[in-house]
Parts: structure tokens; C-alpha cells; sequence
């Protein structure tokens, strides 16, 4: 039973079946050909045994392995690696099929390779993940045909891995060196000038060229008969908050990922930033209930717990309830904070109806509301109308998008600061509005 379930007959076997069918018709016409039709029944039955006994004599002709990372990253190619073993003593012929997980719903993954006698090669190809979770790989199966190819074994390996997918953490060597650099303008990060410096002494110090004039200190100038200058450290461990609406209408998927997607994946981004300049880092999620909470803190732990706390985010469908979002900042964050809330507003009666709520959280923190442009509105808008069902629907996408500008004037007329971006920016222009804050000293 086990030798017939790695038994298969390849088409060349059914092709050839049907060319002597052929000979046979035709040799009612062409009597020489019913001959010819014998011997090719006896070659074919032949070749089909040849080719039995070369492909299943022994054990262990063919090993295969899969090498899986340990996690998986939202939303980025991840490398999955195959390594195959030859040892027959011919070249051989295969055909991998690779049972990868159920979500990625690809009902025809197939590879070819050839391999030498005696030789192992590495294959390799990659997956996207677009939601997070847990991913079980079933088995591997590996069909190894001779240079006859008229039946094929197969071999299969049972390696049930399972991994699970975090957020984009990929993202985090992109930007790993985030202090302005050569380099950083080519993801889009743009350098700000500091305005200002915070009022924390930290020493007096020999004037150089370039110091600041205003910061000289006369009495010390005085005592030492030079030019001494006050020095001034720059304000640190001020806590930054993410703060993730996991709502229904964060469901929106663009490009394959949801909008929360989107979302986690930027404040994994920004948490890491964040803490590279020696701020602290803190998360929470809300629709109906406050969730995944992790207090701002700076420590060596901190981008793991907040990893942790992304890992589990998903979205309950419930509308979001900003009261109990400000009640609960109101009770637990404290100190003035710089809060990060990734939302989406598609009305400005939308907005109308959370903005009390946004003033008030507002009114005693620094209050960045990060909110998602319709990107194929957008393309509606571009395209030329030609029909009047067009015009039609290029006139409301345009309503749409100019409700989107002034949900943008509407914050901005209460000294809420926003981000209005698309999907795939949202990470670049996160993480340059929490530089031009800092640089600005606004927190």
C-alpha cells in the first residue's frame, strides 16, 4: 500500500498509449503498421518496468529539508529555503510541492529542478504574509522522475511547521539608524532643523566657535577671564503613546493589508524610533474596551512587550468609543505625553462626533491624529470621465476627498496636529512628524 501511494504514472505513459491506439486504427488501412503497434506495446511495457525498478530500488534516494524563520513579518517577502539531496546514481528530475499554509490560498505552487547524481541543491522562494497569526505548513512532497519520465515517485517529508506572523519587524532594520543621516532621505525621512534647546543645565564649558552667544555665562566668564558658556542637555524620556483604533473601519484592506495592519506595522516602526532617541515607548488599542496595554517605559524589554501587545491586535468589527479611550487616558497617563492615535475619518460628520473627545485629550497632551487617504478614490479622481455614470462617480470621490482636507482644517483649527497619508507612506511620515516635534520641542 505504501509503494502504491508513491506510485505515479507521468502523461508520456498516456501519450504514448494513445499514439499505438492510432497505429492500430491506422493499420486497418496500412497493414504493416499493425506490427509496428505490437513492438511499441512491448517497448512501452518494457520502458515502464525499467523505469519502476530504477526509480524504487533502494531507500533513501531523495532528502529533502525546509528551513522556515522563526517568525514571520507582516506585509514583507519572507525567505522560506528547500534543501534537496540527490542520491541516485543518475541525474534526476523533480517536481516540489510544498503544502504552504492555508492563508496564503495558493492552490498551485509548484517547483522544477534538476539535479546530478550525487549533488544537493538549495531552492529557495518567498512568501507575504497580509495577517497575522499562526502559519502551519503541512508536508513536502518531492515526485522524482528518471530521464524516461514515464512514472514518477514520490517522496514526502513530514515537517509540520508552524510560524507565527508579527508585525513588520523587517521594518525595523530599514530604519534602524534613524538619526539623521546620508542615507535616511532615501526612505523619505526629511532633516529638521531644532529650533529651540531645553532649559536642563548639564555643565559650563570653554567657549568655542558656533557656541550660541546667548547662552554665555557671565560670572563664570568673570572668575576664569575667558569666555565661559552654559551647556544644556536635551530633554529625554518624554512618553510617547500609539495608540491603535481597532474598529470596524480599520478593516479597510488596501494592497492586501488592512488598514490596522498598516497601523501595527507603523507603530512597531515608531516604538523603536522612539526609544533610539531615549524617549519612552507605550501602546494601547481601543474600540469597545481598552486593550493591549503596555505603559511607556525605556528599557531593554520594552520593544519585545510591545511586539507581544501588537502580535495580538485585531479588530473586534464594534464602533469605537472615544469616551471611554479619553477616560481611560485620562486616569492612567498622567504625565503630558506626545499620543499617536491611528484612526480613519471618511466624513467630517464623522469627526464632528469624536472631536469633543479629541480636544479634551488634546487639552493635556500633545494630540497627532493619523488618519488614511482613499488611495482609489484618488485614482477615480485622475482617470477621465467619458460616461455619465463616470462623471457621477468622479464627482462624489472628489466630495469625498475634499471632506478628507477639511477633516485636516477642522483639527488643525483646535491645535490638533495631523497626518492625513497614504497607506504606504504612513510609517515615513509617522516617523517624520514625531522628528519635527522633538525638533521643535512641542512636547
Amino acid at each position: 500500500m505504501k509503494l502504491l501511494k508513491a506510485f505515479y504514472i507521468q502523461p508520456r505513459f498516456f501519450y504514448a498509449g494513445i499514439g499505438i491506439v492510432v497505429l492500430f486504427a491506422l493499420s486497418y488501412f496500412i497493414p504493416i503498421l499493425f506490427n509496428i503497434a505490437q513492438l511499441s506495446i512491448l517497448i512501452l511495457v518494457l520502458l515502464f518496468f525499467i523505469d519502476i525498478i530504477i526509480l524504487f530500488a533502494g531507500k533513501h534516494k531523495i532528502e529533502a529539508t525546509r528551513t522556515v524563520p522563526d517568525k514571520f513579518s507582516n506585509g514583507d517577502s519572507n525567505l522560506i529555503k528547500l534543501n534537496i539531496s540527490n542520491n541516485y546514481s543518475y541525474t534526476i528530475h523533480l517536481e516540489i510541492i510544498d503544502e504552504i499554509p492555508e492563508q496564503f490560498q495558493i492552490r498551485d505552487f509548484k517547483l522544477k529542478e534538476t539535479i546530478s547524481y550525487r549533488k544537493s541543491k538549495e531552492i529557495q522562494y518567498h512568501l507575504k504574509p497580509i495577517e497575522r497569526g499562526e502559519y502551519h505548513f503541512g508536508s513536502l512532497n518531492v515526485y522524482a522522475r528518471s530521464v524516461l519520465n514515464i512514472v514518477a515517485k514520490r517522496f514526502t517529508f513530514n515537517s509540520n511547521d508552524m510560524v507565527p506572523t508579527y508585525p513588520s519587524f523587517l521594518q525595523l532594520k530599514k530604519f534602524e539608524l534613524l538619526n539623521i543621516n546620508k542615507n535616511s532621505s532615501e526612505y523619505g525621512l526629511k532633516k529638521v532643523r531644532r529650533l529651540g534647546h531645553s532649559m536642563e543645565f548639564e555643565q559650563i564649558k570653554d567657549y568655542v566657535l558656533g557656541d550660541d552667544l546667548r547662552t554665555i555665562n557671565w560670572k563664570a566668564t568673570a572668575k576664569k577671564n575667558q569666555l565661559m558658556v552654559n551647556q544644556f542637555q536635551d530633554e529625554k524620556s518624554q512618553p510617547v503613546y500609539a495608540i491603535i483604533d481597532k474598529g470596524r473601519i480599520m478593516k479597510m484592506p488596501f494592497n492586501g493589508l488592512s488598514l490596522l495592519d498598516y497601523a501595527i506595522n507603523s507603530a512597531l516602526v515608531i516604538s523603536n524610533v522612539v526609544l533610539k532617541k531615549h524617549d519612552k515607548a507605550g501602546m494601547l488599542s481601543f474600540s469597545k474596551r481598552i486593550e493591549n496595554v503596555v505603559v511607556a517605559e525605556r528599557r531593554s524589554s520594552q520593544m519585545q512587550l510591545i511586539l507581544e501587545a501588537l502580535y495580538n491586535v485585531k479588530t473586534d468589527f464594534h464602533e469605537s468609543d472615544f469616551s471611554r479611550l479619553y477616560g481611560n487616558i485620562k486616569r492612567h497617563i498622567t504625565q503630558r505625553s506626545l499620543i499617536l492615535m491611528y484612526t480613519n475619518f471618511e466624513t467630517l460628520d464623522g469627526l464632528e462626533r469624536q472631536l469633543p473627545y479629541l480636544k479634551a485629550i488634546n487639552k493635556n497632551h500633545l494630540l497627532v491624529v493619523i488618519f488614511f487617504k482613499n488611495t482609489e478614490l484618488s485614482e477615480l479622481i485622475s482617470n477621465k470621465a467619458e460616461t455619465v455614470q463616470q462623471v457621477y462617480d468622479k464627482v462624489i470621490a472628489e466630495k469625498f476627498a475634499f471632506e478628507k482636507r477639511l477633516i485636516v482644517n477642522e483639527l488643525q483649527k483646535y491645535g490638533i496636529y495631523s497626518i492625513l497619508t497614504i497607506p504606504e507612506n504612513l510609517t515615513i511620515d509617522s516617523i517624520n512628524k514625531y522628528l519635527e516635534i522633538k525638533a521643535r520641542g512641542l512636547l
